[in-house]
């Protein structure tokens, strides 16, 4: 099994980042809190790694810190969370807020994300609990910000549909989205209005 790779990030198009190591480019999808936190192009860079092999694909999941990681592997243990749900719950919700939200038994959180109905919600909570320490309780939502357009808007809606987020959610998230917006800012904000109860 791969279990980091370390080499020079030479794309990155949400959620998907290819990573070349010593001249070969390993594909892998990773939470937004990961893909916020990536480097420049053609920087080093060091993703810890979990590989799923099934029998149609070989798939390669990368995460910036071992925490990440060790939260999408308890996730992918839960009944009926596939690694696409995990990576979901990873972008909408930081590890030390997932941590928050089993604690305090808060299943509207959960089903704020795309592909989290009530049912799974309630298993999460209930299989999860005692899992997590919530390390960062403090962690909230980011306000709104103000009109995107452009490159910038079309990778953060890319991001957003591929973590199962409806046009109508994209639109809503994204209208407020300031012009010269970093991409991986704007779906950090879009995350957290989309993941807030109202």
């Amino acid at each position: 099994m791969i279990g980091r790779l370390h080499g020079v990030l030479c794309a990155k198009n949400p959620p998907v980042v290819v990573l070349d190591v010593h001249g070969v480019g390993y594909e892998l999808e990773v939470p937004m809190s990961t893909f916020c936190e990536l480097p420049a192009l053609e920087t080093q860079v060091l993703l810890h790694t979990h590989q799923v092999i099934r029998e149609d694909a070989h798939l390669l999941f990368g995460f910036a810190t071992l925490s990440e990681r060790n939260a999408f592997r308890l996730l992918l243990r839960v009944g009926g969370v596939g690694p696409k749900l995990a990576l979901a719950l990873l972008s909408g919700l930081s590890v030390s807020e997932l941590a928050g939200v089993v604690a305090r038994q808060e299943p509207g959180r959960l089903t704020r994300i795309p592909g989290v109905g009530k049912k799974t919600a309630e298993r999460l909570l209930l299989e999860l609990r005692d899992k997590f320490v919530d390390t960062d309780p403090g962690v909230g939502a980011a306000g709104p910000v103000a009109g995107a357009s452009g490159a910038m808007q079309q990778d953060v809606a890319n991001a957003l549909l591929a973590l199962g987020y409806n046009d109508k959610e994209i639109a809503r998230a994204m209208k407020d989205v300031p012009d010269g917006m970093a991409v991986e800012e704007a779906i950090r904000r879009s995350l957290r209005l989309l993941s807030r109860v109202d």
